[in-house]
C-alpha cells in the first residue's frame, strides 16, 4: 500500500527522496516523510497530505545529507496524522524505519515491549520495528534487522537508517515489493523501480524473506541465516516517460488513450502462424490434463476473470469457478492435480491473490498467473505466467490493465479450445481475425475528436449531480457492468450498484426512482432481446437509460435516453470495446465533480495487505 525510497551515495539525497516519493504517490498519499542522516543525528520531516505538503515543509535544499529514506503512506493502522506518518523512531533516535505492509502480530510485540519499558508515540503497527531494533542492536545493524525480521509475522517490506552507520541502509522483505537501483557510486532502494528510473536502469530484485544492505558501492543480498545471495542485476527497458503524464491532465486519461497500444502489445506475436501461441511455461500436455479451472482475483482483475470464465466455458468446454481471492484463501477449496488455478493481478504483489495461489498449489493444482509485472511475487511462485504487456499503469483506477487482462483471457480461452478441439477450425479462425482487429478498432474509437468524447461529455453534464447509479447487463455484459460501476464508485464517490439484468425484479428495481441513471450494456449478442426487455422495465419506472450498444443497431437507439455505440465485432470480443465508453463516462463525471481522479480517497494502486 505504501511506498518506500532510500538513497545513499555522494550527492545530496533530499531531492532524490522527494522525487522518488512523488513518482510512487500512487501507492499512498495520506501522509509522507523523510529521514536524513546528518552527522551523528537523524533529521525526520513528516507531513499529513500528499507530497506537495511534505515538499513545502521540507523544502528542496538546505540539508547536506547524502543518505536517507522516505515513505508515502496509505493508512492501515492509525489514522492519517503526523504522529503516524513514517519514518518512525523508537525510544531514542538511533533508528529510523519506513515500512510498507502490515505487522500482524504487532499487538503481542507491543505488549512485550511496553513491559520492557518502551514507550510508543504512534498508533501504527510499524513502530514496533523501531523498538525491536533497539532491543536487538549490539553494534551490528544487519544482525539487528535480521533478528527483528524473525520476530515479525505478516506481509511487509521495511528499510532502516541509523547515524551509527551513516552510509548504509538495510532493508528486508516479506511478500511486499522491494527493488535495488545500482548507479555509479550511489545506490537506491525502493518499492518500485519508477522511484529511481531517471537515475539508473540497473535494478536488482530483493526476493521474499531476504535482507538487503546498500551502500554507495552497491548492494548485498542475504538470506535469513545471514548467507550472501548472488543475483545478477537486470536492465530496465521501459522508458521513464511511461511514469509521466505525457501532456494529459491525469494519468487515468493518459492510460485510457494507451489502451490500443496495450492491446497490440498483449497480442504481439501470439497470433502468428495461424494459431494462438502462448509462451506461458505450461506445456500442452499439462493443459490437456486439466478437467476444471479455478480463477481467483481481486477488484478489477476479478471482473476480467469473469470474462475469462465465460469464454473458457463456452469455447473450451471446461467448468470454471471464480472467487474473490480474499474469500478463496479462507475457503477449503476442492482442487487437485487436474485443476488449473488462474490467479490474476496487475502488480503481481496483491497479498490476497498471492495467498489464494498458494492455497491452490497446496491442494495440488497447476497454477497460472495473469500479470503485468515481470519478476513479481505472483509470477515467481506460479507454474506458468501469461503477461499482459500493458506497460506501467499509474492511475489508481485501472483502465488499460483491465482490457489487457480481458484480452489475455480471450487468447488463453482460444488456445485451450484449439488444444481440446472443442470448436470448428473455421470458427477459431474467425475469432483470431477478430482479435487481431481489436487494437485498431480501439484506436479509432479513442482518437481525438471521435464521437465518444462528445457523447460522454454531454451525458455527464446531465447526470453528474445524481446521487445513485445502477448498471445492468447479461452474460458478457455483466462483468463490463461491474467494472464500469467500479470505475464510477472509485473516482466519483457516487453510490453505484451493478446487477445481472435478469435479477431486476428480485429486488433491485426498488432502488429506482424518477430520473435514476441506469447504464445498460446491450451490445449485439444472443441475450440482446432479453436486455431490451429489462431496459423497458426500468424505463417504465421513470429511470433514464444510458446504453452501450453496437454501432449500426438502430433498434437499440429506441430503447435509451442516451447511447454510446461501440464498433461491431464478434460478440465474445465486445467486452474489451464496451468497457471503453464506461471508463470515459466515469472520468467525465468525476471531472465534472472536481475530484482528484488519480488519487481517489482511501484507495491505493497496489493492495499489498489484506
Amino acid at each position: 500500500m505504501c511506498g518506500i525510497i532510500g538513497y545513499t551515495g555522494a550527492r545530496i539525497c533530499k531531492p532524490f527522496l522527494l522525487g522518488g516519493l512523488e513518482r510512487m504517490e500512487y501507492r499512498g498519499y495520506d501522509s509522507a516523510g523523510i529521514s536524513l542522516i546528518e552527522g551523528d543525528e537523524v533529521e525526520v520531516v513528516r507531513a499529513v497530505g500528499n507530497l506537495s505538503v511534505l515538499k513545502g515543509v521540507a523544502g528542496l535544499n538546505g540539508s547536506p545529507a547524502t543518505t536517507g529514506i522516505g515513505h508515502t503512506r496509505w493508512a492501515t493502522h492509525g489514522r492519517p496524522s503526523e504522529a503516524n506518518a513514517h519514518p518512525l523512531r523508537g525510544c531514542d533516535d538511533r533508528f529510523s524505519v519506513a515500512l510498507n505492509g502490515i505487522v500482524e502480530n504487532y499487538v503481542a510485540l507491543k505488549q512485550r515491549l511496553l513491559a520492557d519499558g518502551h514507550t510508543f508515540s504512534s498508533e501504527t503497527d510499524a513502530e514496533v520495528v523501531a523498538h525491536l531494533l533497539e532491543t536487538h542492536y549490539d553494534g551490528d545493524l544487519v544482525e539487528a534487522v535480521r533478528l527483528t525480521f524473525l520476530d515479525l509475522h505478516g506481509h511487509f517490506a521495511f528499510c532502516v537508517v541509523s547515524p551509527l552507520h551513516p552510509q548504509m541502509i538495510v532493508g528486508a522483505r516479506l511478500q511486499c515489493p522491494m527493488v535495488v537501483g545500482l548507479g555509479e557510486g550511489e545506490t537506491f532502494l525502493a518499492s518500485d523501480v519508477v522511484a529511481f528510473l531517471e537515475h539508473t536502469r540497473e535494478a536488482k530484485l530483493v526476493g521474499d524473506r531476504e535482507l538487503v544492505v546498500i551502500t554507495p558501492e552497491g548492494a548485498q543480498l542475504l538470506d535469513l541465516e545471514g548467507a550472501t545471495i548472488e543475483r545478477d542485476a537486470e536492465t530496465v527497458t521501459w522508458d521513464s516517460a511511461a511514469a509521466e503524464k505525457g501532456g494529459y491532465e491525469t494519468f487515468m486519461l493518459k492510460e485510457i488513450h494507451e489502451q490500443p497500444d496495450a492491446l497490440r502489445e498483449t497480442i504481439g506475436e501470439r497470433l502468428e502462424g495461424g494459431e494462438v501461441v502462448l509462451d506461458t511455461g505450461l506445456t500442452d500436455e499439462q493443459l490437456l490434463a486439466i478437467d476444471r479451472v479455478a480463477i481467483s482475483a481481486c477488484g478489477t482483475a476479478c471482473h476480467a476473470g469473469m470474462v475469462g470464465r465465460l469464454l473458457i466455458e463456452q469455447w473450451a468446454r471446461l467448468p470454471v469457478d471464480i472467487e474473490y481471492a480474499s474469500e478463496f484463501r479462507y475457503r477449503y477449496p476442492v482442487v487437485d492435480n487436474r485443476t488449473l488455478a488462474i490467479a490474476v493481478s496487475q502488480s503481481g504483489e496483491t497479498a490476497d491473490t498471492i495467498a489464494a495461489q498458494r492455497v491452490a498449489r497446496e491442494g495440488g493444482a497447476l497454477t497460472l498467473a495473469i500479470c503485468n509485472q515481470m519478476g513479481s511475487q505472483l509470477t515467481r511462485e506460479a507454474d506458468g505466467t501469461l503477461y499482459t504487456r500493458s506497460g506501467r499503469e499509474i492511475g489508481v483506477a485501472a483502465t488499460k490493465t483491465f482490457t489487457s487482462q480481458c484480452l489475455a483471457f480471450t487468447l488463453f480461452a482460444l488456445h485451450l479450445a484449439e488444444l481440446r478441439e472443442t470448436m470448428p477450425p473455421e470458427r477459431i479462425a474467425e475469432l483470431r481475425a477478430g482479435i487481431d482487429t481489436l487494437p485498431e478498432l480501439a484506436a479509432a474509437y479513442l482518437a481525438p475528436g471521435a464521437p465518444v468524447w462528445e457523447q460522454t461529455e454531454r451525458i455527464a453534464d446531465e447526470v453528474w449531480e445524481k446521487e445513485f447509479f445502477l448498471y445492468i447487463g447479461r452474460h458478457l455484459g455483466m462483468p463490463v457492468c461491474l467494472e464500469g460501476a467500479l470505475k464510477l464508485k472509485e473516482i466519483s464517490y457516487i453510490p453505484t450498484d451493478s446487477y445481472a439484468a435478469g435479477e431486476m425484479k428480485h429486488g433491485p428495481i426498488a432502488l429506482l426512482s424518477e430520473d435514476t441513471p441506469v447504464v445498460a450494456v446491450m451490445n449485439d449478442s444472443h441475450v440482446y432481446d432479453k436486455v431490451v426487455s429489462n431496459v423497458q422495465e426500468v424505463r417504465a419506472r421513470g429511470a433514464r437509460v444510458i446504453a452501450v450498444i453496437t454501432e449500426g443497431n438502430e433498434d437499440a437507439m429506441h430503447h435509451a435516453d442516451w447511447t454510446l455505440p461501440i464498433p461491431a465485432t464478434e460478440p465474445e470480443l465486445a467486452p474489451i470495446l464496451a468497457s471503453l465508453p464506461l471508463q470515459i463516462l466515469a472520468y467525465r463525471i468525476a471531472s465534472r465533480r472536481g475530484l482528484p481522479i488519480d488519487q481517489p480517497r482511501n484507495l491505493a494502486k497496489t493492495v499489498t495487505v489484506e
